[in-house]
């Protein structure tokens, strides 16, 4: 998937939509999302985390894979962001499949290789490229959507047959057999407490949504800004996600180790810093003259170390915070209230950028430096040897 998603807004671009379409889409998508992620610690629940990541991701992944690749107009990418928005349901049964039966000591380990494989399909993306030349943007996307459909579909196949249901999840799915998904869904108000009366959840929870938004403002507007307004060729385009996500790899390889097990104030402030520069040097960036380049190349490397940081430690925070005995609903809660935050931004997004494209990165800058200052008042109150006191 990630060979596609960077040249989805660009793809939506040459097919007749406009900026603020493209901010609509990501909002109906985030809106899809929140109505699914409201159901999906009960459905984990009810169905087992391995048969619940299976089904919703054929849905929310091969399925819109195919209406991508044959899309012609706003109404296609409409009924894909509402099919897709049920991958709330595998965020929950997947991330609860992943660590579950983890040592709370491997946890940052795991979702740093979990970042490492998502990165993984740079190895391909030579082919991208290659595409792009030959076929020129919209049938070598439309290539890519197609590519993407069989290798999710096998994914989901060897993932299946070659996984185990987790301890947790057989005492959920033997205490969920006779109830309903709505009568699960009931008990969120006892689970919204749990969370509530955890300072360090609420961080987490405020770092994990400010991630996302700056994360999705990225993959909305970024090859916007790269193509309309600094004038960079399609067949160029491939290239810069691949340098990012090798950036990304580097840092998981020679950093994340070295932070497991530590207090994270200092990576999060890492993580933060580097994705303000980035962000910065790309709203400074010239339209004119090959030093663009130059400035986008350097601005990748610092928004491909924020963005592997701040993912990982959002993933981290969450994993030691949660309720272990209700992991699969406290994962529902959470993720409803970062979308719920995180809904208006792809609209705004899309707002902002029909007055200038520099504006959503504008907007990205505040919400990091706001980030920086949570985490600064946070640690201030807050010690521990390991970073994430209670």
């Amino acid at each position: 998937m990630n060979l596609c998603l960077p040249y989805a807004s660009v793809y939506m671009l040459a097919l007749g939509l406009h900026d603020s379409q493209i901010g609509l889409i990501a909002t109906i998508y985030l809106f899809s999302q929140l109505v699914f992620a409201f159901f999906s610690g009960p459905i984990t629940d009810k169905l087992g985390r391995r048969k619940a990541t299976a089904i919703f991701d054929f849905v929310a992944w091969s399925l819109p894979c195919l209406i991508w690749w044959q899309s012609q107009n706003f109404w296609f990418f409409f009924a894909a962001a509402l099919l897709c928005g049920t991958m709330q349901i595998t965020v929950n049964s997947w991330d609860c499949l992943l660590i579950e039966d983890a040592k709370e000591n491997q946890i940052t380990g795991i979702n740093s290789l979990v970042v490492i494989a998502a990165q993984l399909s740079v190895l391909f993306a030579p082919i991208s490229a290659v595409l792009f030349s030959r076929f020129t943007l919209v049938p070598a996307i439309r290539i890519l959507y197609l590519n993407a459909f069989f290798v999710m579909t096998l994914k989901i196949v060897i993932l299946y047959f070659w996984s185990r249901e987790t301890k947790m999840g057989m005492i959920r799915l033997e205490e969920s057999r006779d109830k309903s998904i709505f009568t699960l869904a009931a008990g969120y108000g006892s689970i919204l407490m749990i969370i509530l009366k955890s300072r360090g959840t609420i961080f987490a929870l405020c770092i994990t949504a400010m991630a996302r938004v700056v994360d999705m403002i990225n993959v909305t507007f970024w090859q916007v800004i790269v193509s309309k307004k600094l004038f960079v060729p399609d067949h160029f385009l491939p290239f810069f996600p691949v340098f990012k996500s090798m950036i990304a790899i580097i840092f998981l390889f020679l950093v994340a180790p070295r932070i497991a097990g530590k207090l994270l104030k200092h990576p999060l402030f890492l993580g933060f810093g580097c994705y303000i520069i980035g962000q910065t040097l790309l709203v400074l960036a010239p339209a004119d003259g090959t030093v663009k380049y130059i400035i986008l190349f350097i601005s990748l490397i610092f928004d491909g170390f924020g963005f592997a940081c701040l993912m990982m430690l959002a993933r981290s925070l969450v994993a030691f915070y949660v309720n272990r005995e209700e992991r699969a609903r406290v994962y529902a809660i959470l993720n409803m209230l970062v979308i719920a935050v995180t809904l208006p931004f792809g609209w705004i997004g899309g707002l902002l950028s029909n007055i200038s494209r520099n504006l959503p990165f504008i907007l990205n800058l505040c919400i990091l430096f706001l980030g920086v200052l949570i985490t600064f008042i946070y640690y201030r109150k807050n010690t521990g040897t390991a970073g994430y006191t209670m």
